[in-house]
């Protein structure tokens, strides 16, 4: 519960953010943190708040004053050691994450998206015909769609081959966990840690990688001199811990949108070129990433509260994308906002570099399904997946009528 507290005296609450019943339902206490004030001190972790969109957004930009370098998450690097090599893109600040971005940025540069489009087109078409072939007009969407598509199409284009794909999604559930804090989420997952990342760790070699998938190209950008080839399979890695469940539950999150709003379901058919916002408006309205922290680097006020160096501070990402001095109307989902400004793939410097293709994923995906499905609803209640950092996904079952 919140503290009451006098006009000078900092808002302070006892809520665990990680419990589940906050990762299940947030939004009550994303309504209650922004309601108390621009910082609130979190008592539990000794840690200071921000919910509101203003707050999260300028401590995203300001990469100098909030470092990732010491990590997004809980833990401080600082004091304590990372349970894996930090990643060069997420857990780094310039100089050193300079390199890396700039690779990747390159490599998912939109001229190199624009000749995957076709053929993620076509996969998703032929997934989505299959889809209602075989399984009919009722089906768990999360399974059959959500996280079938990206673990076909997007290790593909990074040169993954077809063997073990499986451990993609738990993978990335254990390393969006260790976020938080060593709760039970993350206890559940301490006895794959060695498998699961001995695993990944062998498909980032160059010998395991296809020769012209993003893998590849990340080799040879260290051939070139671009990274060094120690920094190499960090960045591989860093694509398959960053690119698949994000998408995945933004894909879930999608179609949870349109499931429960079929008026945009009928505009989205109407007008298939609202597909290039569909993805941005459901990551903005269900944030698939809800926290990420940052750490201050030297003594700094926000909105008059004075936060010691050192001190760790937790973004409410999904808080700020439904902010309603922000946004109007925030809780509902509407093809017809402007989404854009959200930060569901982060900002500044450290925002999402893959963001590109998980838009493209969604275009393609929502635009075969828009062709041949003429509504959606809910055919059972959805269940969640507990994460500490993720909005996540068990099963979201659907029931369809094609279209005519």
């Amino acid at each position: 519960m919140l503290e009451p507290t006098t006009a000078a005296a900092l808002p302070t609450s006892d809520a665990d953010p990680f419990a589940p019943e906050h990762l299940r339902n947030p939004e009550p206490l994303h309504r209650a943190l922004r309601e108390a004030g621009p910082v609130v001190r979190l008592s539990r972790y000794h840690v200071h708040a921000l919910a509101r969109y203003e707050e999260v957004h300028a401590a995203l930009g300001d990469w100098q004053t909030f470092q990732s370098g010491a990590g997004v998450g809980l833990a401080n690097f600082h004091h304590e050691k990372p349970w894996r090599q930090p990643s060069l893109l997420l857990e780094a600040d310039p100089p050193h994450h300079d390199a890396p971005r700039r690779v990747l940025r390159e490599i998912l540069a939109p001229s190199a998206l624009r000749r995957l489009r076709e053929t993620w087109q076509a996969v998703a078409e032929d997934l989505v015909d299959t889809v209602l072939a075989e399984q009919g007009t009722e089906f768990d969407a999360f399974d059959a769609l959500a996280s079938a598509f990206p673990l076909r199409v997007f290790p593909d284009a990074v040169g993954i081959g077809p063997d073990g794909r499986d451990n993609l999604l738990p993978y990335g559930n254990m390393a969006f966990n260790a976020f938080g804090p060593r709760n039970d989420l993350v206890a559940a997952d301490a006895g794959r840690v060695a498998e699961l990342s001995g695993w990944v760790n062998t498909r980032c070699a160059r010998e395991a990688l296809g020769e012209d998938g993003f893998g590849a190209r990340i080799w040879a950008a260290a051939d070139r001199g671009e990274l060094t080839h120690e920094q190499a399979p960090l960045v591989v890695r860093s694509l398959l811990t960053a690119g698949v469940d994000t998408t995945v539950h933004g894909l879930a999150a999608t179609l949870y949108a349109f499931a429960t709003h079929p008026d945009q379901w009928q505009r989205l058919r109407e007008r298939p070129e609202s597909a290039r916002v569909v993805f941005d408006e459901a990551v903005r309205w269900q944030s698939p990433v809800q926290t990420f922290f940052r750490t201050a680097t030297t003594d700094v006020t926000i909105a008059g509260v004075r936060i010691s160096e050192g001190t760790k501070i937790l973004m409410f990402l999904g808080a700020a994308n439904r902010d309603p001095d922000r946004w109007t109307d925030p809780d509902r989902f509407d093809l017809g906002r402007d989404p854009s400004g959200h930060v569901g793939f982060g900002m500044g410097i450290h925002q999402c570099v893959g963001q590109h293709v998980a838009r493209l994923e969604a275009e393609t995906l929502m635009t075969a399904l828009a062709r041949r499905v003429g509504h959606i609803e809910l055919a059972g209640e959805p269940r969640r997946h507990l994460n500490n950092t993720l909005r996540s996904w068990a099963s979201l079952p659907i029931r369809i009528r094609r279209a005519a």
